[in-house]
């Protein structure tokens, strides 16, 4: 497949998986996939998951594309939380102010690279950090994305 953004389709199979292990896990979720710049490509909220999950999925996936852009040491949702308890944690909320809600660090959320390009980013919200970085993983295995560039 030729590089590029998730396409559409390819946020769609995304989804299925997520689906898959999120029944399996019987934790209902919603699932966001975004550009690099952080622009939403897909969103879906399972029947039984909470009305706030897809605000917090899209917000996710947007705060993984905003720091994995500023720098590649921010490889996930979770190093990104880490980053503010260390640092500033008044700084989290000032961030989701100013970005009207779209900074969330938290378990879920991923950038997709194809080669050495980061081609999106998601977000998955409705479990624990750890049931919603379980279903991201065995998602994006299935889909054969990469977490990181390839060196």
């Amino acid at each position: 497949m030729p590089y590029g953004w998730v396409t559409v389709a390819e946020a769609r199979e995304f989804f299925k998986y997520v689906w898959e292990k999120a029944e399996e896990m019987q934790v209902p979720v919603s699932m966001a996939v975004v550009n690099p710049e952080g622009h939403l490509i897909a969103l879906e909220r399972m029947d039984d998951a909470g009305w706030l999950t897809a605000e917090i999925a899209y917000a996710k996936a947007h705060t993984v594309a905003a720091f994995r852009t500023m720098s590649p040491r921010f490889p996930d949702g979770l190093t990104i939380r880490r980053w503010f308890q260390e640092r500033n944690p008044q700084m989290m909320i000032n961030s989701a102010i100013a970005t009207g809600g779209k900074i969330v660090a938290s378990g879920g959320s991923t950038p997709i690279f194809r080669g050495k390009e980061m081609i999106g980013c998601f977000g998955i919200s409705g479990g624990t950090s750890e049931q919603d970085e379980v279903m991201g993983r065995y998602a994006r295995g299935k889909m054969g994305w990469s977490p990181e560039p390839a060196e």
